[in-house]
């Protein structure tokens, strides 16, 4: 069977929501409960967040979740 899903990626906006909030790597991490190496992995699009996390960033942004993160076509 094909998985539909195989050529989307998660695409976010951490970098620009935290450049503009004028917040650190490390405040943003010890906010949601995660390291600043999880927060640097997140913001180069190396690791995608749980939906958990994703809801934690967003609420610290005071955003809906889709605002910072969606799907996109390889």
């Amino acid at each position: 069977m094909h998985n539909i899903f195989m050529n989307e990626i998660v695409e976010n906006k951490v970098n620009d929501f935290r450049i503009s909030a004028k917040t650190t790597q490390e405040e943003l991490a010890d906010f949601v409960g995660v390291t600043r190496q999880t927060i640097i992995a997140i913001e180069k699009g190396n690791y995608t967040p749980s939906v958990l996390l994703a809801l934690k960033i967003a609420g610290f942004f005071k955003v809906p979740v889709e605002k910072i993160f969606r799907i996109k076509n390889k």
